[in-house]
């Protein structure tokens, strides 16, 4: 049964994303707030005003301008006094607000991580109300309201709507990525390190925050608007602005994007990318060359975003073996890069064999609002599948990156963080399409 997990110091582990649990004022840690700057010095004065307004405490604030190669340094001298405020830069290659971002948390102490951008002005409770979540619910990962001072429209609607949608984000789907704007987004700097940052190969605007967000909720992170943390930006959101090329603007952003990102939507052209969808290791140990070709050429027909990684002593031979040229099949496993990326990961072992739509059917069983795992039953419904020479388990990579990530602080097993934070399912084999070939497959012809 799922539930919270105590992790101590007033800190807490949620189901899923379920961050309507958490209770409770803000545990008021050092704040960072990191503030990614190029030549904007009226604007900077504006929001460094406003964080010198702060109702959070002010000797537990600090600001970071993280200056993107301006042309003129940030005018910080008169905010010296009121606020502990310092700059670091980087040379100017271009827009690069990504590793912007990232040299302002490299030059910070504290341990929530409030982004704004340096057009973007926070009122008086917005530090307050952004880092409530974090302090208490390390995994949250919290998007600020962002309105416009300067447009007709004061808030987009597309975001108005998927918030009201989602509940506020408490039911995000696995699309809410869309939905988290880096100008106002805020988290602990442990969920952030374990993300690994801002991707720094973005060096134009727009997509570098989907994509962050997009892996951190790979990584378990629990998605959050809160409404209370309200921003003004000053101008029109870029769906309002004149922007010339703005179809070879957004092509360019939907092109970058879409090999880091696995949402269907992203991959609508049909072509494969180095990070599947779905990430299926095969335990060869079981295995003739025979038996392993008809797993992996039924695993790769059962799921239209698929790859497989054959692991075990014999994987090399029997690779070698098939005489593959199939850029979807891998020895070995999976490296970090493709983990953190992946939604979907599958672990076989035994001579399975998938129905058609096997894998899009277990798939459909795990996820944010169902379980983070599913394991079939081969032995059928009322026995266990360890009884079977064979095994099956679809895993979300969110719950088994956040799952993992909290074994030593909790002190639970990884199993028992799995069962308490996401729930695993059971469904027989039968049901899903899955079969265990008992004999050696005949491939003649």
């Amino acid at each position: 049964m799922t539930g919270t997990v105590d992790i101590g110091d007033g800190r807490i582990l949620v189901p899923d994303n379920e961050w309507d649990r958490v209770h409770g004022p803000s545990r008021c840690p050092v704040v960072s707030v990191i503030i990614p700057y190029y030549d904007q010095p009226s604007q900077l004065s504006l929001v460094l005003a406003a964080l010198a307004e702060q109702t959070y405490p002010a000797d537990r604030l600090e600001v970071v301008v993280a200056d993107d190669g301006s042309s003129q340094p940030p005018p910080i001298d008169r905010w010296c006094a009121r606020l502990d405020i310092v700059t670091i830069r980087q040379e100017d290659k271009g827009f690069r607000a990504a590793a912007a971002r990232n040299l302002g948390v490299s030059a910070s102490r504290g341990s929530i991580l409030c982004f704004l951008d340096a057009d973007t002005v926070p009122t008086p409770d917005y530090i307050r109300a952004a880092t409530r979540l974090p302090s208490l619910l390390p995994d949250a990962l919290v998007v600020g309201r962002r309105k416009h001072s300067s447009a007709a429209v004061t808030e987009p609607a597309w975001l108005v709507d998927a918030y009201e949608r989602t509940g506020d984000l408490l039911h995000p789907g696995w699309d809410a990525y869309k939905y988290m704007i880096s100008a106002v987004m805020t988290c602990g700097r442990s969920l952030f390190d374990a993300i690994g940052g801002f991707d720094e190969s973005f060096v134009q605007y727009g997509g570098e925050d989907w994509e962050f967000a997009n892996r951190a909720f790979m990584a378990g992170a629990v998605f959050a608007y809160e409404r209370t943390a309200l921003a003004w930006h000053d101008g029109p959101d870029w769906a309002e602005r004149s922007v010339s090329a703005r179809t070879d603007s957004k092509n360019a952003e939907a092109l970058k994007l879409a090999p880091l990102i696995t949402d269907p939507a992203a991959r609508r052209s049909g072509l494969r990318y180095r990070v599947p969808d779905c990430v299926v290791i095969v335990a060869s140990d079981s295995h003739s060359a025979a038996s392993l070709s008809v797993t992996i050429a039924t695993s790769v027909g059962a799921a239209a975003d698929c790859g497989v990684w054959i692991v075990g002593a014999n994987a090399a031979n029997l690779y070698h073996e098939l005489g593959l040229d199939d850029s979807r099949v891998h020895l070995d496993e999976p490296d970090d890069w493709i983990r953190a990326r992946c939604r979907f990961v599958v672990e076989v072992s035994g001579r399975v064999v998938f129905g058609e739509d096997s894998l899009q059917r277990l798939c459909a069983e795990v996820g944010p609002g169902a379980a983070g795992g599913v394991k079939v039953d081969f032995a059928g419904d009322s026995s266990s599948s360890e009884s079977c020479d064979a095994a099956l388990t679809v895993w979300t990579s969110r719950a088994l990156h956040r799952s993992r990530r909290w074994v030593a602080e909790s002190g639970r097993s990884e199993s028992e963080l799995m069962n308490a934070l996401f729930g695993v399912r059971r469904a027989s084999a039968a049901t899903v399409g899955v079969q265990v070939a008992r004999s050696e497959p005949w491939l003649s012809w």
